[in-house]
């Protein structure tokens, strides 16, 4: 058939431009234009065998073969095929399983059923030399497209380079019309100091080490001079907070005050009252005021018009959040602790970013990065969008 075909190996794509970029091959360094990316393997295909594209194979590797939002958004498009092997550990890095094996399967079918004339393999590894050799005997004309190494010298196999009919090179220029390093994003550091801190900086220091036998005696003389500090109260312990009780509280002594719970947010670790006291907590979250069809509908501009950009979710949460309140007074009681998001919507946030694949490589934890990246994009849309935001500076 007077066809092309395009199999893209994404880990080898993705990993040598990020490689080309970033200098490291992590894929979380950059980010992909999908729809632009394959519009490109398209063009450049049909440009260089002059041949129309019968199809785009992306191969890829995701955690018990699970597609990941990226690859849903992907195997929707026109012409496109996601085929996916598994992402698994092995000497403490993740490594993919299954996907070459089924580079080569398809690449001998599809010769072997006379589905097209050329391959354009965009590959780099030697495992599929047994497939391109087969494919060329069988009379496809087989392409292969390197991505441009960081150092200028070859990021494929040998063996693979000397059996190809014929060799491109996808350069810079080329990678980065649909890939872009991804902006890390620099906690703001802020001038006061927190008010323990304030405290512990203001607090008098110490008096010098007395050297001479004359300076210590009359350093013992001035301490026994002192009146005796009063007695520190015993801290009470997690479970004499936890059941009301201080460790040397008397009977007729009044009760505790309410106990803190820490919780963790933008910038770390802060008190605040009991779960339900404070006016953001009672401001229903965003799986509260979605209906079940308002859920179908995100589901399908999440894998169909969401990048998936850290900064981006953080924005279409904070819209979601923002149109279905109704009010968007009612979130200004949010602004006094700015930069910190109340502990429920931030857990809710969080959890919507994992659907991004934003978990993907690093261990079930979302990098520390993207976190300050997903909040920033909330904080962003919040200020554009809420009374008063004006008056806020969100991190960029």
């Amino acid at each position: 058939m007077d066809r092309c075909v395009v199999l893209v190996d994404a880990g080898y794509l993705l990993g040598a431009a990020a490689s080309l970029l970033a200098g490291e091959s992590s894929r979380s360094r950059i980010t992909v234009d999908q729809n632009e990316l394959i519009g490109q393997l398209r063009e450049r295909a049909e440009a260089e065998t002059g041949l129309p594209l019968l199809r785009i194979y992306w191969f890829d590797a995701a955690p018990d073969r699970r597609p990941m939002p990226e690859h849903r958004r992907l195997r929707v498009m026109p012409r496109v095929t996601v085929r996916l092997g598994a992402l698994t550990r092995a000497e403490g890095r993740m490594v993919q399983k299954g996907v070459d094996a089924a580079m080569h399967a398809e690449l001998s079918e599809l010769a072997r059923n006379r589905a097209c004339a050329d391959v354009v393999l965009v590959t780099g590894d030697g495992d599929l030399l047994p497939g391109m050799t087969a494919a060329k005997d069988y009379g496809v004309a087989v392409h292969l497209w390197a991505v441009q190494a960081a150092d200028g010298d070859f990021n494929q196999s040998e063996d693979l380079v000397a059996e190809a009919d014929e060799r491109r090179v996808l350069d810079r220029e080329w990678i980065t019309r649909s890939v872009q390093l991804r902006e890390v994003v620099i906690p703001a550091v802020t001038a006061d100091p927190r008010p323990e801190f304030a405290k512990i900086l203001s607090a008098p220091q110490p008096a010098a080490v007395p050297d001479t036998p004359e300076e210590l005696v009359t350093a013992s003389a001035t301490v026994s001079a002192r009146p005796s500090p009063p007695a520190t109260p015993k801290v009470p312990t997690p479970k004499e907070i936890a059941a009301g009780l201080g460790a040397s509280r008397s009977a007729s002594a009044p009760p505790p005050a309410p106990s803190l719970l820490r919780w963790s947010s933008e910038r770390g670790m802060v008190d605040r009252p009991g779960e339900g006291n404070g006016p953001a907590d009672l401001i229903p979250t965003l799986a509260q005021l979605t209906t079940a069809e308002q859920k179908w509908a995100d589901r399908e501009e999440d894998i169909t018009a969401v990048g998936g950009d850290p900064t981006e979710v953080g924005q279409v949460f904070a819209r979601r959040w923002t149109d279905r309140l109704g009010d968007p007074a009612r979130l200004t009681v949010l602004w006094p602790d700015y930069p910190r998001i109340p502990h429920r919507v931030d857990g809710e946030l969080l959890r919507y970013a994992a659907r991004f694949g934003l978990l993907a490589h690093k261990d079930d934890q979302i990098d520390e990065h993207d976190r300050y990246a997903i909040r920033a994009g909330f904080w962003r849309e919040l200020a554009a969008r809420v009374p008063g935001g004006e008056a806020v500076t969100v991190d960029s």
